[in-house]
Order: C-alpha cells, then sequence, then structure tokens
C-alpha cells in the first residue's frame, strides 16, 4: 500500500489494516435478480467496484438467485446493463446456482458432523419456537434426530418426495443464543419450482444466509461488504464458513443503506407501482431505477458524484434528493449543449422584417467550453425570420414590477439576435394570448449594437420550428418520508406534465439519449419515443438549483 494512500471511509481502514497481512483485495457485487436495480443498489455496487478498484483488486458480480419464485433473466440482463452503464467491470459473472451442489456438499457435511438436522415443524411453528428478544426459543422436537435419519430424509428432500414447506434442513447452534440468527436457522428448504439457471435440477434451494458466505469462500472473496440489516447476520456468516472449514475466511463489513427524501427505496413498493399502473414501467423517469433516470438523461458521472458525496457510514441517514439534482447538473453544465426551445409558444410576428428575409443567428454549443475541449469554439445556426415563437410566460399584458420581458410598449433583446418592441397583441377566443405584434430595430444585431435593454428571452423561428413534445417531470412522491402503510396515497398526482412546443432544427433528429440545455428552462434529454420529425424530450432537472452544501 503506497504511503500518501488516504482511506475514503471507515471499509477502507479496515482493508488498509487487512492488506498488511494479504496484499489480495477482492469483493463481489451479489445482487438478487428480482427487479430492476435502483440508486439503492448503485450504492452497494458503487462500494464493492470501487472499492476494488481503489486497492488494485477485482470484483465479481455473482447474481443471488436462490429463490427462483422472484427471479427472471429480464433482471438478470437489466443489471448486467446498469452495472456496464455506470462504467464499472467484473471480474467474473458467476450465479450463486453454479454452487448448488457445493451448498448441498456442504450440507451434508454439517449433517455428519451432528450441527445439521431435517426439521418437520412448519414456518409457523418454526417462528412460535424460536422465542422472542427476551425469552429463549425451545427445541425443536426433531433435533436429536440421529445422522442416519438426517441423510436420509434430506437426500429425500432432494429427490422431491416432499411437499413444499413440510420440512426444513436446520442448523443446530444454539435455541437460547441472545441472536435470534442463531437459534437454529433454516439452511435448506423445499422448493419445487424451475429455475431460471439450473431449470428443473433442484427442488430444495440453501437459503441465503447459508449460500452465501459458501459462495464468498470459493471465489476467493477477501472482503463480503453488505448493507446494515446483515450485521445482526454476521455470526451465522461466520459460523458457516468456520463449520464448513474454509480458509482464508471472507470478511464481512457492513455499511448503512442509501435513503433519499421523497423516494421510494424498495424494490416491492416499486413492483407495486409499476403493477398497479401508477407508472409506465421500470423505466418511467419518475422512478428511481437506473434505467428510469438513465431514460430521463441522468449521467453516470452524476451518480457516481452524487454517491461519493453520500459517502460511506455506519448510521443510516438520509440524503436530501436536491444534492442528485445538483450533481447531475453540474455534469450536465459542462457538457450538454445550449439550445433553444419553446414548450409553451405563443406567436410573435415581427412587422417591420421583410417577408424573405433570413438572418442566421450562430449559437455557441457550449460557452463555457475551454481551449482543448472537443466542443471549443463549436457553433450552429438558427435563422431569424418575421415570425419567431416564444415563451407564453416571456409576455404579460400587466406585468408586476421588474418584469423584464416582453410587455405591451416593452423591449426586449431576442438571444443572438435582434431587440424587439411589443405594439400590440391578439386574443383568442378564450382571452388567451395568441399572437404579438413588434417591430425590431434593425441596427440592434447581437455584438453589433451597444444599446442595452434589460431583458433577453429565447425564441424559435416558426417557418424552422420542430414540432416536439416536452415531459415535464417532477418528484413522484409529494413528502419526503415514505412508508410501506400510505406511499401509494403519497403519490404526487402533478409528477409529470406533457407539453406540446417546438425545437431549433439542430435537434429535429436528436440521437436518443442526448442531451441539452434547452436555454432558460432547464436540461432535457431525448426520449426512445422520439420518431422522425417529431422528438420527445424528458426534462432532466431544472436549471434552478435549491441545494446548498453543508445547509
Amino acid at each position: 500500500m503506497e504511503k500518501e494512500f488516504e482511506p475514503r471511509n471507515f471499509i477502507e481502514e479496515f482493508i488498509v489494516e487487512d492488506v498488511k497481512k494479504n496484499p489480495v483485495v477482492k469483493t463481489r457485487f451479489p445482487p438478487e435478480p428480482n427487479g430492476y436495480p435502483h440508486i439503492g443498489h448503485a450504492k452497494a455496487l458503487f462500494i464493492d467496484f470501487s472499492t476494488a478498484e481503489r486497492f488494485g483488486g477485482t470484483c465479481n458480480l455473482r447474481f443471488d438467485d436462490t429463490n427462483p419464485t422472484k427471479e427472471d433473466v429480464e433482471y438478470v440482463e437489466a443489471i448486467k446493463e446498469d452495472i456496464l452503464w455506470l462504467g464499472f467491470k467484473w471480474d467474473k459473472l458467476c450465479y450463486g446456482s453454479d454452487y448448488f451442489d457445493t451448498c448441498y456438499e456442504m450440507a451434508v457435511k454439517l449433517i455428519k458432523d451432528g450441527k445439521a438436522y431435517v426439521c418437520d415443524l412448519d414456518k409457523d411453528q418454526i417462528r412460535e419456537y424460536r422465542g422472542t428478544l427476551t425469552e429463549p426459543g425451545v427445541n425443536s422436537p426433531y433435533r436429536d434426530r440421529s445422522v442416519e435419519e438426517n441423510l436420509d430424509l434430506f437426500e429425500r428432500m432432494k429427490n422431491g418426495e416432499f411437499e413444499d414447506g413440510s420440512r426444513t434442513l436446520r442448523a443446530k447452534i444454539d435455541m437460547s443464543s441472545p441472536n435470534i440468527n442463531m437459534r437454529d436457522p433454516a439452511l435448506y428448504r423445499i422448493l419445487h419450482r424451475n429455475h431460471h439457471h439450473t431449470g428443473d435440477k433442484w427442488c430444495i434451494y440453501p437459503m441465503y444466509d447459508f449460500a452465501h458466505p459458501i459462495q464468498d469462500a470459493i471465489e476467493g472473496v477477501t472482503h463480503s461488504l453488505c448493507s446494515l440489516e446483515y450485521e445482526a447476520h454476521r455470526p451465522l456468516y461466520n459460523w458457516v464458513i468456520d463449520n464448513c472449514g474454509f480458509d482464508p475466511k471472507p470478511r464481512q463489513i457492513e455499511f448503512a443503506r442509501l435513503n433519499i427524501t421523497n423516494t421510494i427505496m424498495s424494490k416491492r413498493f416499486l413492483l407495486q407501482l409499476v403493477k398497479g399502473g401508477y407508472v409506465s414501467g421500470w423505466d418511467d423517469p419518475r422512478m428511481p431505477t437506473l434505467c428510469a433516470m438513465r431514460r430521463r438523461g441522468y449521467t453516470p458521472e452524476a451518480i457516481k458524484d452524487f454517491l461519493n458525496r453520500a459517502g460511506v457510514a455506519k448510521a443510516d441517514s438520509v440524503v436530501d434528493f436536491a444534492m442528485l439534482e445538483h450533481c447531475v447538473r453540474e455534469d450536465l453544465n459542462a457538457h450538454a449543449d445550449r439550445v433553444m426551445a419553446v414548450i409553451d409558444p405563443i406567436k410573435v410576428v415581427i412587422e417591420n422584417f421583410p417577408e424573405d428575409k433570413f438572418v442566421d443567428v450562430k449559437i455557441d454549443n457550449l460557452p463555457i467550453a475551454e481551449e482543448g475541449d472537443e466542443k471549443y469554439g463549436l457553433t450552429h445556426t438558427v435563422r431569424f425570420s418575421k415570425e419567431i415563437y416564444i415563451e407564453r410566460e416571456d409576455f404579460m399584458i400587466d406585468p408586476p414590477k421588474k418584469f423584464f420581458r416582453l410587455k405591451p410598449d416593452g423591449e426586449v433583446r431576442l438571444k443572438g439576435s435582434y431587440i424587439i418592441k411589443c405594439n400590440s397583441y391578439e386574443l383568442d377566443e378564450s382571452g388567451e394570448v395568441k399572437t404579438v405584434y413588434c417591430t425590431y430595430d434593425p441596427e440592434s444585431f447581437s455584438g453589433e449594437c451597444e444599446r442595452k435593454v434589460k431583458g433577453t428571452i429565447h425564441w424559435v423561428p416558426v417557418k424552422d420550428a420542430v414540432p416536439a413534445e416536452f415531459r415535464l417531470y417532477d418528484l413522484l412522491m409529494t413528502e419526503e418520508n415514505v412508508s410501506a402503510d400510505d406511499f401509494i396515497e403519497k403519490l404526487n398526482p402533478d409528477s409529470v406534465r406533457i407539453m406540446q412546443g417546438f425545437v431549433e432544427p439542430y435537434i429535429a433528429s436528436p440521437g436518443i439519449g442526448s442531451r441539452f440545455q434547452f436555454m432558460r428552462i432547464g436540461y432535457f434529454c431525448a426520449d426512445p419515443d422520439t420518431a422522425p420529425g417529431k422528438p420527445v424530450f424528458n426534462r432532466t432537472v431544472s436549471l434552478k438549483d435549491g441545494y446548498r452544501p453543508n445547509n
């Protein structure tokens, strides 16, 4: 370990000490393929992969597929895609089911050693016998079966002779342990289900607490990093490693899960939203899944920056959603092309501008780009002409004080072009402004005129305008804290608004996933629903940043 290496968190502090004895660092990311990964899973995979990278080690991707009732190949592929999108690469791709033969062998070893037995109690009876936090448990009446009887019953379980739930294999540890997880926990259960990876080979499946330490040991994992709820399971993790005879032994280290305000962080809840039709799918841009964030326009760099800022702690805490948006803004501000779009248009007719005249207006793609940046000095052109669209909110008939946009008899500069003055306006049948009539100052072209006005607004030329749909997303949850009891009731009814407007021709056919800053509006991303001649844009985040570090 280099002298200048500075641990970023308590996990790395532990590893710094461990590598003095063994320089090898190997981690693993073990997701269960029963849903699409969300931002909370991103924290776990970020810790697993980045920690290995920091120490020059490797990280395996291992699918925890010990429960075939909920798992699917669809989720396997989604997890792989999201990991690669975030910029991480696994050393080995493994499945927990790859080790089912070894798990079975270890179970047989424990039976032969008198440390496991077949129990006929059902789920409710096991719970009753287990005791409470203040009362010890009671031994199962089947705890003292002979080794021979247990071996026979366990093999018959494997051969499919018994019904689901009729028997389990349990560890023989201590029914009076103060740690309930050590009160003869289940190691195997009967489950006649087809498995996405092993087919119909097995009708018994190992429990996570039994399979996981065995898998870690087989793969040579040195540090098993997991969320805080597994801290109470660590004694069982170590018991399995010790009694199955593995050496060297992996070290389990726990960290606090990621919690974000106004955000659902449970696959079970997210599945309810999908199945209940409250969202359009796992990739609905309002969802906290990584595929949804990708569709909304979040970047891998912004997500990793956020996770790095959120930090790694031992105690649970809640991170403000505004910090995630802040990280997204910072990254997009540095990389997204500036373009003009009008999402709620009204027409402006410039009465003294010739009908057949066009003036090219240059727009800097990335004004903040520095020399050496690939976008430095790049521009695109918008044709200024007699009729343009502006935002409805940029014109007011009776404006308040300090309204520096367009108003009757008022002047405003059009971005990159001329100063115009409002002479009159026309209302439609409902009383809404339909058309604004203006004149322009021919001597006021941007960069060629010293005359100043207080307001500058963006615009799109009518003749070249490309119709576009804009999906304006907001928080899915109305309140910061979300619980299982009322999270459906707290769904934001205004979490998405659909607007029909126009964009300049530069982005008439954007690549799916292309990101832009719509001047004065926000950051947007081209949605997969985009069709030839009809782009669809998702608002990634507004321009306004409400996050203040250390506030």
